[in-house]
């Protein structure tokens, strides 16, 4: 899936059955190739895309892998520094992660008991559903007024 930086769905691939490896999935969707006839454009993805950054020419931003418990110490400046950038790499990322739980909130999507064929016309359906409410324009919601605090009460 990928959103803007708002949240909001732009696109949404294809489904595909088993365990199949996030960065297989982009190379087998052709997003490697399409990545590179359109300059410009830069991609916040998981740590699940790792190594994705240097096929891209740095298209793909992924965070700095965590450190390990086994690793070697460092001094606490330098992972201090480590820690706040993988920070603010997730700060920038929370957006999406809104975007993709929009969908899962969907009942068709998150309790499917039909055939898993049927996936693949489903997801789209889903997909521009959430797409148009998000961008239908919302009702003002009238302001409440405070409530007057009850008589004999102690603040």
């Amino acid at each position: 899936m990928i959103t803007d930086p708002a949240g909001r769905l732009l696109c949404c691939g294809q489904t595909r059955s088993g365990s199949i490896h996030d960065s297989t999935q982009v190379r087998q969707a052709g997003l490697i190739e399409l990545l590179a006839l359109i300059p410009g454009v830069t991609l916040l993805a998981d740590a699940g895309y790792q190594g994705l950054s240097t096929r891209t020419a740095g298209a793909v931003i992924t965070p700095r892998p965590a450190r390990r418990k086994n690793q070697i110490p460092v001094f606490s400046a330098v992972a201090a520094a480590h820690e706040a950038e993988r920070r603010a790499h997730a700060s920038k990322r929370i957006r999406v992660e809104h975007g993709i739980s929009h969908l899962k909130n969907w009942r068709a999507l998150s309790r499917h008991l039909g055939r898993r064929e049927h996936v693949d016309t489903l997801l789209p359906a889903v997909a521009g559903l959430v797409s148009s409410q998000e961008r239908a324009p919302r009702p003002a919601q009238p302001r409440r007024q405070p409530r007057a605090p009850l008589a004999g009460s102690a603040r």
